[in-house]
């Protein structure tokens, strides 16, 4: 049914949720396993290269926290997994990314912002919804 599965994968406890059912379900269909971290881009204009630079070392220590944590929940399920860390806007970087590697199922976690946040802002969930072109399971 699905041979390449993609997870999104933010820290987030939705995101948490969507790596354990995008692994479980790539481990019964034998499919190949991605996960994708995506980085938004840093502040251009800071008060001194040193701020910068905090800021940079920052993320890169959270995501690399992300990618372990990824990585170990899939070594224990004894699920193989490609983990990917991309710069960009998180819903283009996503349909880039799932448009590149032929991903046929992408699994997100749904984050339950209020009605009116979701009028007002939208949603990742949404968004990824509506442009993926793929399936989109979005776990509670």
């Amino acid at each position: 049914m699905y041979q390449c599965i993609l997870i999104g994968f933010d820290g987030s406890d939705g995101a948490r949720k969507a790596l354990n059912v995008g692994i479980t379900l790539a481990r019964a269909l034998g499919a190949e396993l991605h996960v994708i971290m995506v980085e938004e881009d840093l502040p251009k204009y800071a008060v001194t290269i040193g701020e910068y630079e905090e800021i940079k070392r920052q993320r890169d220590a959270y995501f690399a926290q992300l990618e372990q944590e990824a990585r170990l929940t899939a070594q224990l399920a004894e699920v193989p997994v490609q983990t990917h860390l991309v710069a960009g806007h998180e819903v283009w970087a996503m349909v880039e990314f799932i448009q590149h590697y032929r991903v046929d199922l992408l699994v997100i976690g749904h984050q339950g912002h209020s009605t009116l946040h979701e009028r007002v802002f939208g949603s990742t969930a949404s968004a990824l919804v509506n442009h993926a072109p793929c399936h989109v399971l979005v776990v509670k």
